[in-house]
């Protein structure tokens, strides 16, 4: 896969980036390069090679993640919380609207 420069001037307007022409070819020189560097990524042969949970479980195979337990430690405040909210609705805020 890669863009031409037009995607490259999509994009930058989507983004809301004023880019100059020199600006957008060297950008769009080095979008194409990660995506080379994706597809040589992708077209390794991974058959057969379980996933790590940590990039250093490779060199200490012992380790784990130390996670605490996934559990309730606080007790539920919202209806408080929301009592000096100026607007909500559903256990909601409800806030203006800024984007048309």
């Amino acid at each position: 896969m890669s863009l031409e420069l037009s995607d490259v001037t999509r994009l930058s307007m989507l983004a809301q980036i004023d880019l100059t022409d020199e600006q957008s070819a060297q950008t769009l020189e080095k979008l194409n390069g990660i995506f080379a560097l994706v597809e040589q990524l992708t077209a390794v042969d991974t058959t057969g090679v379980e996933p790590l949970n940590h990039p250093i479980a490779m060199l200490l195979p012992d380790l784990s993640l130390r996670l605490r337990e996934d559990k309730v430690s606080e007790p539920n405040r919202r209806d408080e919380y929301q009592q000096v909210a100026p607007a909500t609705q559903d256990g909601l805020y409800l806030v203006p609207q800024v984007i048309e």
